[in-house]
C-alpha cells in the first residue's frame, strides 16, 4: 500500500513537474508570436510605403535617371 501511495506521488510530482515545462514553452512561444506580429505590420506598412505611385515615380527618376516620354511618343496597345 504504501508503494503505491509513493508511486502515486511520484507520479503527481511528474506530471506537475511537466505541465510546468510545457507552460514555459507555451509562454515563449506567444512572446515569439507577438514579435512575428509586430514585424508583420512593419513589414506591411514598408510594403504600402514602397509601392505608393509617388515612390515609384522618384526611385525611377532621381536613382535611375528615368524620364517621361512626351505623350505624342507614347503608343498604347488595346487588349
Amino acid at each position: 500500500m504504501g508503494i503505491v501511495l509513493l508511486l502515486s506521488a511520484l507520479a503527481v510530482i511528474y506530471s506537475k513537474y511537466y505541465s510546468r515545462l510545457i507552460f514555459i514553452e507555451i509562454q515563449k512561444q506567444e512572446r515569439a508570436l507577438d514579435q512575428y506580429e509586430v514585424e508583420w505590420g512593419q513589414m506591411q506598412l514598408e510594403l504600402t510605403m514602397l509601392a505608393e505611385q509617388n515612390r515609384v515615380e522618384l526611385v525611377a527618376r532621381d536613382q535611375l535617371k528615368l524620364v517621361m516620354p512626351l505623350r505624342e511618343k507614347i503608343i498604347y496597345i488595346k487588349p
